[in-house]
């Protein structure tokens, strides 16, 4: 097994701490959406480390949980019954609200993102959200989003279940507090600064005076990563696999 980790490998052992933080709500059911290959890894590296969950991925190409489409989730999620999600966005900033509309004035004559779809419903009525964009940019994360397709925290007398945990990016993680509606940054990636990170960002945030340096994946996690978890993958990540892992799906 080649000791080089890769970046998608860190990522999703980064993902799968988080999910396993003794610190936040319990999670039974965790939903991934549609491509979202580093958070399947996450949620299937936690469920081959032995933590019973269960992951119900939305585009999974057999056996699909879901047989009307998303109408099933909204309606588990609802009901209380999905415990984490992962949401991304076009612009994601400081106050943890995500863009996924566009950019420039109203209806977008700037860069036209994917639409919000479920976004708003999910990121009220799920416990935990885990933020999760691969790019770490000005353009990314702003200091305001151009429009809000879902709020990082809400006024007192609105009801919520929960809101963002964390912040994954290609270059670090931050933290979030709905209480101070603010992103504290917990570790760097290797080759990442403090300094980076900042000239990088387009909101502010918090940081201690010594910024740990993400771990690599251990040994275990690697190997159930490049073993059990990528065979899991096959079918419904086919492009993700053999670009990481040079495995290939069965013909």
């Amino acid at each position: 097994m080649s000791a080089v980790v890769q970046p998608e490998e860190r990522l999703a052992a980064v993902l799968a701490r988080l999910i396993l933080d003794p610190s936040a709500p319990p999670v039974r059911h965790i939903a991934v959406g549609a491509a979202s290959p580093i958070p399947a890894a996450a949620c299937w590296l936690v469920s081959k480390l032995g933590h019973p969950v269960r992951l119900s991925l939305l585009h999974k190409r057999s056996g699909n949980p879901f047989t009307e489409g998303s109408r099933e989730l909204f309606d588990l999620t609802g009901q209380g019954r999905i415990d984490l999600f992962f949401l991304g966005g076009g612009q994601i900033d400081g106050q943890a609200n995500i863009n996924l509309i566009g950019t420039g004035e109203w209806p977008g004559q700037g860069v036209r993102f994917p639409g919000s779809f479920g976004s708003a419903f999910m990121y009220f009525m799920t416990p935990r959200t885990i933020l999760f964009r691969e790019e770490h940019s000005p353009r990314v994360l702003v200091p305001r989003v151009d429009h809000v397709s879902a709020p990082g925290v809400s006024p007192p007398e609105v009801f919520r279940r929960g809101t963002a945990q964390a912040l994954v990016t290609g270059r670090c993680v931050f933290r979030f507090d709905p209480g101070r509606a603010r992103f504290t940054l917990e570790s760097t990636h290797p080759g990442e600064s403090l300094d980076s990170i900042r000239a990088e960002t387009g909101f502010d945030f918090d940081a201690p005076v010594e910024v740990p340096t993400t771990p690599d994946p251990t040994p275990e996690e690697l190997s159930l990563l490049r073993g059990p978890v990528c065979d899991e993958m096959l079918e419904t990540y086919p492009e993700f696999c053999s670009r990481v892992w040079a495995r290939a799906a069965a013909a």
